[in-house]
């Protein structure tokens, strides 16, 4: 398979492993679609890490042999697969993190801009989205999802030149939420997903939705989105156990199977 779901304890895992690059086509689409879906489903999964089996490579984007010899139909198909998969990490009310230790150029510094957090290691390798090169544009989410991260210039400049960066440029930016020494990425990587996943995991859930779905609605609406999650965290054990543990003075217990 070039896209796999696995677990272990409470951290999920969605890992690229279509070699020598991690290009995605049509099936590598299909097949991280089922990914995000079975670590949705999964009970026991609380964060999800989205990482690559590849040294030098996160992923390079699409296949473009694979685009010349389509049809526009074809091409278009797998683009409109691909919305829908990423719109999909927005939606699962769990953090996905990134993991990137190798180039993530094009569709897939897309994938990583579909998850939560971005996660890069030190060294000698690019990020961006070049497909002005190709006399494309970033089709799958980059032209909207980039300028609500950094801001619409720095955006356009990145899109229009399809300048490529360093993980320092990127980190600098805003692109790298945190970025490590390569031999400690994957170790800061899931501490910090441990720590998170032993967290209250509705309250994680639902800050992630209230942030999603909210950037896109007016004030008052987004404010209205914010009051109906937080009526319905004040019912939950969570937050019962947290008020609690506060008076208490203790360290909260929260269920984790929430």
């Amino acid at each position: 398979m070039a896209v796999g779901y696995t677990r272990e304890g409470d951290v999920g895992f969605v890992t690229l492993d279509r070699p020598p690059a991690n290009s995605y086509d049509y099936e590598f689409m299909r097949e991280l679609g089922e990914s995000v879906r079975a670590a949705a489903a999964d009970g026991e999964c609380r964060v999800v890490v989205v990482r690559s089996a590849s040294e030098k490579f996160f992923s390079a984007g699409a296949d473009v042999k694979a685009f010349n010899a389509n049809t526009t139909e074809q091409n278009m198909e797998m683009i409109r697969l691909a919305h829908e998969n990423l719109a999909w990490m927005a939606r699962v009310p769990k953090v996905f993190i990134a993991q990137i230790a190798g180039n993530a150029l094009g569709g897939g510094l897309e994938i990583a801009l579909a998850c939560d957090l971005r996660f890069g290691a030190e060294g000698e390798y690019y990020l961006g989205l070049p497909e002005v090169t190709l006399g494309l544009l970033p089709g799958n989410g980059g032209t909207q999802r980039l300028p609500r991260l950094i801001g619409w210039s720095r955006a356009l400049d990145l899109m229009v030149t399809g300048r490529r960066l360093s993980p320092a440029e990127a980190h600098e930016l805003g692109i790298l939420d945190y970025l490590y020494p390569a031999g400690e990425l994957e170790e800061r990587t899931l501490e910090y997903a441990r720590a998170l996943a032993g967290g209250a995991g509705q309250a994680i859930g639902q800050i992630k939705v209230a942030v999603h779905e909210g950037l896109d609605r007016p004030l008052d609406d987004a404010l209205r989105l914010e009051r109906e999650l937080i009526e319905s965290l004040f019912q939950s054990p969570d937050a019962q156990e947290g008020v609690r543990a506060f008076a208490e003075k203790r360290k909260p217990r929260f269920n984790r199977s929430s």
